[in-house]
């Protein structure tokens, strides 16, 4: 297979003159005189399944399993710490601009490239330009998951479900099986398994869906999963975006992680160097952010961001040549890959867009076949640019387009005019000090209180040591114990002569003891004495 890529690297200049060429003939995205089908606001849920169970479950493992884990399958688990800040992404997923598959913010385009969520992911096994396309012929269901769990036809057989159009395994199943299975790379691959169906391709909750486990199986072959990663989460934006409602399906953790590394001014953190072994996901997962931020102050903010609020390369990005031309899970879309050239520190020239709103089918519509072999066709040619930053970071002809450009994309800044990013942040810091001195306030009367409540009590406490000393007086003099010190004084040195006679008395008593002991003693010896005398004369 890997013989069939033709792979080939041009220059930037000769890329240019194509890409110009191209969109002269061709023409736009959108046609003049397009009108806008879209709504002011579009009510976007991100309801995910709930992900603690594998997160507890890869806590548990011990290093040389997350090692296997990393070697086959790259970074993935690094997601299951990212937290989804509801409020951010239902703001900036706003400025999705189907026409172009890409952010539109004010004059700025920007869209996850697969170079960037290919760094991101880290997957080291794949090969970039293999990319997943559905066959016409697939194994069975059943088969793809034996292949992966290694149970047999009938245990599979009686725990697939039929959800909706598709057939499903339950997450408690394979949660079990991870926890049980005698075999470390079978529960690694369980594992992998259901990140892939809860979290990159949640489109049943609480399921895996069998196009997951197809594009698993492909895996081993060195297929990428990120165009078709890619693709969905432009599908799941188009189709939100022209219903103005809808549960985005795809991995928004991912998404949000493309956002933040492109918008560290917003979030006033900056990346530090890193090494070769550095993971720039694991970077976005462990640095601490703002949850508390309201909708409508991130829609002020996005709605009035300015061309140097925009990091265009992500830090992490170290690449030479960007892919440019090619041809996935459940469905394709349009990739304009020349579009945002200024993510790649190149310079921006004017992009080939046709076709790309109308580039979008499903595998469940009608001729999707004849479709799906023109992409892998496309995927067998790919081509590569060199990136070359000269000059200005656009052209004069790129400015010109992008003026006369026609924008379905309707949010437009506020009407008190484009202010400085900084002024904003400022105003919602002020905000901020605000809240933290009104909790400041009420701490303050709430430990104010807590002191009146401590003085009433200790003045109560006075009160009645007061009594009880009153009383206690009251008992002494009535007992005859309220003498005065002098009194106590004299009737101590009494006694304590009392006692000193007493012990005069001891020691003559003692002394004479001990004389009358002695006297005896002599005594006693005087007549042994005689007694010896007295029977030696005998």
């Amino acid at each position: 297979m890997e013989n069939e890529f033709l792979e080939k690297v041009e220059d930037n200049a000769g890329i240019r003159i194509w890409s110009e060429k191209t969109q002269l003939e061709k023409g736009d995205s959108l046609a003049k005189g397009c009108t806008s089908e879209f709504y002011d606001y579009t009510r976007i849920s991100v309801t995910q399944n709930d992900l603690w169970e594998l997160k507890e479950i890869w806590n548990q493992w011990d290093e040389e399993t997350n090692q296997l884990f990393y070697g086959n399958y790259g970074d993935l688990p690094h997601l299951l710490d990212i937290k989804i800040d509801e409020h951010l992404f239902r703001v900036f997923t706003q400025y999705w601009n189907p026409a172009y598959s890409c952010f539109t913010f004010e004059r700025v385009d920007l869209v996850p490239t697969i170079e960037e969520y290919t760094a991101l992911l880290r997957c080291p096994k794949v090969q970039v330009d293999k990319a997943y396309l559905r066959a016409a012929c697939v194994p069975t269901f059943l088969k793809k998951l034996m292949n992966i769990i290694g149970m047999s036809e009938q245990w599979v057989t009686a725990r697939v479900k039929q959800k909706g159009e598709c057939k499903c395994i339950s997450w408690r199943i394979l949660k079990d099986l991870i926890l049980l299975h005698p075999y470390t790379k079978r529960r690694v691959n369980v594992f992998v398994l259901s990140i892939y169906g809860l979290m990159v391709f949640p489109r049943a909750l609480g399921y895996v869906d069998e196009a997951v486990s197809d594009l698993f199986d492909r895996f081993d072959r060195g297929v990428t999963p990120v165009p078709a990663i890619l693709a969905e989460t432009f599908r799941s934006l188009n189709a939100c975006k022209r219903a103005s409602e809808g549960t985005f399906i795809m991995c928004a953790q991912l998404l949000l992680a493309w956002f933040h590394s492109h918008f560290w001014k917003v979030d006033k953190v900056s990346y530090r160097v890193f090494s070769e072994n550095y993971s720039p996901l694991k970077e976005l997962a462990t640095t601490p952010r703002r949850d508390d931020v309201l909708e409508e102050n991130w829609i002020v903010l996005l709605q009035n961001l300015q061309e140097e609020d925009f990091e265009w390369r992500a830090h992490w990005l170290i690449l030479d040549e960007i892919l440019y031309r090619c041809g996935r899970i459940w469905g394709a879309v349009g990739y304009g890959h020349l579009l945002v050239l200024r993510q790649y520190r190149s310079r921006q020239f004017i992009p080939a867009t046709h076709g790309l709103a109308q580039f979008e089918f499903s595998y469940m519509r009608d001729n999707y076949k004849k479709k799906v072999r023109e992409i892998s066709n496309a995927w067998k040619q790919t081509r590569r640019m060199k990136r070359v930053a000269v000059g200005p970071m656009t052209t004069l002809e790129y400015n010109a387009w992008w003026s006369r450009r026609i924008n379905d994309n309707i949010l437009r800044p506020t009407q008190d005019g484009a202010r400085p990013m900084e002024e904003y942040l400022q105003i919602e810091q002020l905000e901020e000090e605000k809240v933290h001195l009104r909790l400041d306030i009420d701490v303050q009367k709430s430990e104010a209180e807590k002191l009146r409540k401590g003085k009433r009590k200790a003045e109560e406490d006075l009160d009645s040591l007061k009594t009880d000393y009153k009383k206690l007086h009251s008992s002494m003099r009535t007992a005859g114990l309220g003498k005065t010190s002098e009194q106590w004084c004299q009737e101590i040195q009494e006694e304590k002569a009392k006692v000193d006679q007493w012990k005069k008395r001891f020691h003559d008593a003692q002394a004479q003891k001990d004389t009358l002991k002695k006297t005896v003693c002599e005594s006693q010896s005087e007549n042994e004495m005689l007694r010896a005398q007295d029977g030696a004369a005998k």
